[in-house]
């Protein structure tokens, strides 16, 4: 059975992507198009995040310098925050300020829990003690001049980048009046493809699932030899003391500016 042609604007989405993913972008795209041939026609008609043809932003990343596949739900359900990245929300621009994070990460609830989460992990914060009165001066000493911290969100981008994280969405879409897992469902025969392609390479990067949507793909044939980690998604409180992602995250040492 012949696929039918993608539409244009989700093709142009594609080649914003880097040159070594467009391929198998496009692979997995005919993959939805089999599995549910009305599904991406209709979304290009529709309204969704993230705008601006930014739908593979996450494929920035070249696909050699792959280390860990973080998978989150799906995108801020704001534009001006969607930015086709999992969890870096758009509107944030300084993380810190007088009183402890930035107005914007507070409202960026998942951005919020992380960099909580990293805190904990550097020993900045204890684990049963993360509210306002805590984080005041811990953020003051990182919003100092020659603190050695990272003061924006996309210095955060950039480290994580460093180490190798690609950072995708089960659902590379959201829209209001689609239940999020139903939009999950239809991306599955693409992620599916983009995780065969991760599969070839060696070492294998690690899985690092974020929340029970994104755990669906440990049921994929091609994530089975994956060294894999999973834990509630992080708009939960109790994410902050994940032992499992604070074991991961804290040598990266992500809050600094000298991370390698």
């Amino acid at each position: 059975m012949s696929v039918q042609p993608i539409p244009p604007a989700i093709l142009d989405a594609v080649s914003r992507a880097d040159l070594s993913w467009q391929p198998i972008l496009r692979q997995g795209l005919d993959a939805v198009m089999r599995a549910e041939p009305l599904y991406l026609p209709t979304l290009a008609a529709d309204n969704y995040l993230p705008t601006e043809q930014r739908l593979f932003a996450a494929f920035a990343l070249p696909l050699d310098q792959v280390r860990y596949v973080l998978v989150g739900e799906g995108p801020y359900p704001r534009a001006e925050s969607a930015t086709g990245v999992c969890f870096m929300d758009g509107a944030v621009g300084k993380l810190w300020c007088a009183s402890g994070l930035s107005k914007p990460v507070n409202k960026a609830t998942s951005l919020r829990n992380f960099m909580k989460l990293l805190l904990v992990a550097d020993g900045q914060l204890a684990p049963g003690d993360t509210g306002g009165a805590a984080l005041a001066p811990v953020a003051a000493a990182a919003a100092a001049t020659e603190s050695g911290s990272i003061q924006t969100l996309a210095e955060l981008q950039q480290n994580l980048t460093r180490q190798g994280f690609l950072l995708l969405n089960a659902s590379l879409v959201f829209r209001s009046h689609v239940p999020p897992v139903a939009d999950a469902r239809a991306w599955l025969p693409f992620l599916q493809t983009v995780m065969a392609a991760l599969a070839g390479r060696e070492p294998k990067p690690t899985l690092v699932l974020w929340g029970k949507i994104a755990e669906q793909l440990q049921k994929l044939p091609e994530t089975k030899n994956f060294p894999q980690l999973s834990s509630e998604h992080p708009y939960n409180l109790s994410f902050i003391q994940h032992a499992g992602m604070q074991e991961l995250f804290g040598p990266m040492r992500l809050l600094r500016a000298d991370a390698q």
